[in-house]
């Protein structure tokens, strides 16, 4: 506690409670700059979640930098700044004496993802410029913004260690293609990355070039995202992928300056993906197919609350959207019981069943739902994980 009463004390002298929230899509910055007023007046519950998050960001200082480069093995193009992935769930087809065409095991991760491409160092690189923005935000001690500018730097900007901004050969399957437009969800995580760039604002170690480098980047990527034939591909598929896609292109189009693309993207979403991938009781028949069925119906529900609140910047009402009985809220119902332990969840599920995953979705909804049920759920799960208090409003 002696450490966080340290950073707390120097963080007096940087940052004061009256400034402007950040420019964030995915989080509520007004909910960030509320908890950091919070510390700053001497939160008990929030001090403790400081100190879990500066012994998380800690441990990320010694992360990286990381570099498409660094593969050894090149992409079918030959050019190591090509980011490339293996699909997680193709395994080498155990009656072939090579393996090839590669099968797949829905659900079961195959270790070689990790080891062959780039999906294991992207990750790796986005959560740790997630953990260290955030910790510069709400301590404003410089190391965390300095590491996570030189991430994204070596990532995204230096032209010797730079992503191409395309992921033509994502999620690639030994003995069927080269890459996949299905590829394109290794970069889901990527909005957090520019609510990331958000928090950075007013540290020194994060400058105007460095801003213009990642708004070129990012527009250059959505272009692709938009036009490329695996970017089609995976605006046209009926799952999660699809939600996910939206919820980039229009995180992306924000960003760079463009909120004409993200309202027209997020003016389809009611009868592009409302009103195909939910059915009237709120199951989302897609995701419960899966052999993860809670994780994928959590993870897709978090897609389409993003995508609400990424609705709402632009005045696209997708809160209150609803077709035949199908709506966002349903899909929220259809889960609270299990999130709340009243149900037992019987759909398959081979991994440990976590209440937590609903978290994100209920706190994103409660200030829409008139029945106060999100609110009190979300306070419950809330109760149970430290970091999530510092970042988001209880409801």
């Amino acid at each position: 506690m002696k450490k966080v009463l340290f950073f707390l004390f120097a963080f007096v002298g940087v940052i004061t409670a009256a400034d402007k929230p950040p420019r964030v899509f995915v989080l509520d910055g007004s909910a960030l700059l509320e908890n950091r007023g919070r510390l700053l007046d001497g939160d008990e519950n929030l001090k403790a979640s400081l100190s879990a998050l500066i012994t998380k960001a800690d441990k990320k200082l010694k992360l990286g930098p990381f570099s498409v480069t660094e593969k050894a093995q090149p992409p079918p193009s030959g050019d190591k700044h090509d980011y490339m992935s293996l699909g997680p769930y193709w395994w080498p087809d155990p009656k072939k004496a090579d393996g090839l065409p590669y099968i797949r095991k829905d659900g079961v991760v195959n270790p070689e993802r990790s080891k062959l491409g780039d999906s294991a160092r992207f990750k790796d690189m986005q959560y740790a410029v997630s953990t260290l923005a955030t910790a510069w935000f709400f301590t404003g001690n410089e190391k965390y913004a300095a590491h996570a500018a030189k991430l994204m730097r070596v990532w995204y900007i230096n032209p010797d260690t730079r992503m191409t901004p395309h992921m033509e050969y994502g999620q690639a399957i030994p003995g069927r293609c080269e890459g996949r437009g299905i590829g394109i969800v290794d970069s889901a995580r990527m909005p957090q990355l520019i609510d990331s760039i958000g928090m950075l604002h007013g540290s020194k170690a994060w400058t105007e070039r460095d801003q213009r480098g990642m708004v070129e980047w990012f527009d250059a990527f959505l272009k692709w995202l938009q036009t490329s034939k695996k970017g089609i591909d995976e605006d046209r598929t009926r799952n999660n992928h699809a939600t996910q896609y939206d919820a980039q292109v229009a995180s992306y189009a924000m960003f760079v300056g463009k909120p004409e693309v993200a309202r027209k993207v997020l003016q389809a979403v009611g009868k592009r993906r409302i009103a195909t991938q939910i059915k009237p009781d709120g199951s989302q028949p897609h995701e419960l197919s899966r052999t993860k069925s809670w994780d994928y119906s959590c993870a897709n529900t978090r897609n389409f609350t993003r995508l609400a609140e990424l609705g709402n910047r632009v005045h696209v009402d997708l809160w209150n959207y609803e077709v035949d009985g199908r709506s966002i809220k349903k899909t929220i119902d259809y889960l609270l019981p299990f999130a709340m332990q009243e149900r037992k969840w019987e759909t398959k599920q081979i991994k440990k069943f976590k209440p937590g995953l609903l978290l994100t979705s209920l706190i994103q909804a409660a200030p829409h739902d008139n029945t106060g049920r999100y609110a009190v759920a979300a306070r419950k799960l809330l109760a149970e994980d430290a970091l999530a208090r510092l970042i988001y409003a209880e409801p």
